[in-house]
């Protein structure tokens, strides 16, 4: 197994350079190519590397992410205070950290995590350490402040395509210090700001470093079987379904009943 990470930085740092699309992509750049030449580079290395393997061995190239241009950062914290959900003893007058910031928590229902995605924690009573809102109305409180989210319009006045999840709901099983509430903002073009002291709920940057791109949900999935003489395409591949394909190649069987994807079988029998 070798892991590529090249293009996510690629991605990360170039993306506005190379995508006439981009918010701020300015034509003529010296680097508007470097994504092909870069895929160019490592298709070539590829080629090379096959070279090496046994004639029947089957191949997998695959991303466990996609990526697609950053249109902003959505400061999270700042939206919430405004909503009245977040109260400051003394509201910073720069860019903080929220695990820095003097929260007011005996005023303050929720606060949220930065990243390609929100992850908001209510202050609930028994749970918290300065907990204020009663364990039963946890419900009533999520489903309020969802519609919330759901109404939120960026800078423009558009409506976001904005997404909430209970981690239950995506994952089945969530352990550890889960959050209430996963929110994808405007279909995840637009990043998670956690940190506070902004003057808008809106950045163009990343509140945590230079950054072009954000995460996707569709990635690259390709197989060479060398035992296929045809070429074939399939739909509907999700990042559960590898695993169990794998195991199927090796003559593994025990406990492939155990996992949430399917056997590819059109892409390696």
């Amino acid at each position: 197994m070798l892991h590529e990470i090249g293009f996510d930085r690629l991605h990360h740092a170039f993306w506005k350079f190379f995508d006439p699309d981009h918010p701020k992509h300015v034509k003529g750049n010296a680097y508007e190519k470097i994504d092909e030449e870069y895929y160019k580079m490592v298709d070539e290395r590829i080629g090379r590397l096959i070279e090496l393997f046994p004639e029947d061995c089957v191949i997998f190239l695959l991303s466990d992410h996609g990526s697609a241009a950053m249109k902003g950062a959505f400061c999270v914290n700042e939206w919430l205070e405004r909503a009245g959900y977040l109260a400051f003893k003394n509201k910073p007058t720069g860019k903080v950290e929220i695990e820095k910031a003097e929260v007011d928590w005996a005023k303050s229902k929720a606060w949220g995590w930065g990243g390609y995605y929100a992850r908001i924690f209510f202050n609930v009573k028994g749970r918290e350490p300065n907990g204020i809102i009663q364990p039963e109305e946890l419900e009533k409180e999520k489903k309020r402040l969802t519609q919330l989210i759901l109404s939120i319009k960026d800078p423009n006045g558009r409506q976001m395509k904005n997404h909430v999840f209970e981690p239950e709901t995506l994952y089945g099983m969530a352990l550890g210090d889960k959050p209430d509430l996963m929110v994808y903002f405007d279909d995840l073009f637009w990043r998670s700001a956690g940190t506070v002291g902004h003057e808008s709920i809106y950045l163009e940057e990343n509140d945590t470093g230079p950054d072009d791109s954000v995460h996707s949900m569709e990635g690259i999935f390709l197989v060479y079987n060398p035992q296929k003489n045809e070429k074939s395409s399939t739909l509907n591949v999700r990042a559960e379904d590898i695993a169990p394909t794998i195991l199927s190649l090796f003559e593994i069987h025990d406990g492939l009943n155990n996992f949430d994807g399917r056997i590819l079988r059109e892409v390696i029998s």
